[in-house]
């Protein structure tokens, strides 16, 4: 059977069930959990520096300051004298953006409790924080974060 403009009715109904299919598991793939494209929403490669004297919080290993990234919320963590690591802030069960806890992170929305290490640890079950690459030039107290 021929729709208009001579093409076959099954092949566009076709398309449309496979795109409605596609869309439904980018929906229930992000608000599941699983990753649509970037971390916390950020997309492509993007990189940010921040002076580290500018946090008081990441004086001492251990310290935990939110240094976020245009717009979308990042947290650096201090793991040595000239070693950093950055997570991402948006949960990754529902998308809301996690709070430092301490020495740690909790889902305001849920209570999922993450370690300073980014990885799950209780509350609602869920994969661990995004992680960003991190460099630290000590001489500058550049601490450079990209994704």
């Amino acid at each position: 059977m021929a729709g208009r403009g001579g093409e076959a009715v099954s092949d566009r109904r076709e398309f449309i069930t496979a795109s409605v299919a596609s869309a439904v598991t980018v929906l229930l793939t992000t608000s599941c959990g699983g990753s649509a494209g970037g971390l916390g929403g950020v997309t492509g490669p993007v990189s940010f520096s921040v002076q580290v004297s500018s946090y008081p919080a990441l004086a001492n290993v251990g310290g935990i300051a939110r240094v976020d990234m245009g717009g979308t919320p990042v947290a650096a963590v201090r793991t040595g004298a000239d070693t950093f690591a950055a997570f991402s802030l948006i949960c990754p069960h529902r998308g809301c953006t996690v709070g430092i806890n301490g020495s740690a992170f909790r889902c305001p929305c849920h209570g999922a409790m993450f370690a300073s290490t980014g990885t799950w640890i209780g509350g609602q079950r869920t994969t661990n924080l995004g992680s960003f690459t991190t460099s630290y030039d000590a001489t500058t107290g550049v601490l450079t974060i990209l994704n």
